[in-house]
């Protein structure tokens, strides 16, 4: 059995402002505290299967540092957990765009973030199934 990668590289971040626009017109939602998770399939060139973005309110938290901090465990919690999301969207050969918005107005540890992206990504997956 091979190991899965724990990585997160350039082409699987979501930079298309076109793709960010239909993802937040036409896509799905729901929350999981403490995200919001939005969701559409893409047709992308892109050899990934999973194109994220992670969003942290300027309006909740005025200080850059904060904001930064909060994308930065985010990211840490979706590159080590994305190994169960990408294995199904490769048995049902999909490619998805996925926006991850931060929603509480507090800072919350990397455990509780952590803790709530596992959440956020069986849901996605248990979505998916349900469409398939």
């Amino acid at each position: 059995m091979e190991q899965p990668r724990f990585t997160f590289k350039k082409n699987e971040r979501l930079c298309s402002r076109t793709t960010i626009q239909e993802l937040f017109t036409e896509g799905k939602s729901f929350v999981k505290y403490p995200f919001r998770v939005s969701y559409m399939p893409i047709n992308s060139e892109e050899q990934c299967r999973a194109q994220i973005l992670i969003s942290v309110s300027k309006k909740r938290f005025k200080r850059a540092y904060k904001r930064n901090r909060l994308k930065r465990l985010s990211r840490e919690a979706y590159r080590l957990n994305k190994s169960s999301l990408i294995g199904s969207l490769e048995e049902k050969n999909l490619k998805l765009a996925v926006a991850f918005i931060y929603l509480p107005s507090e800072m919350l540890d990397y455990a509780s973030v952590e803790k709530g992206m596992k959440k956020a990504l069986r849901k996605l997956i248990k979505d998916l199934d349900g469409e398939g």
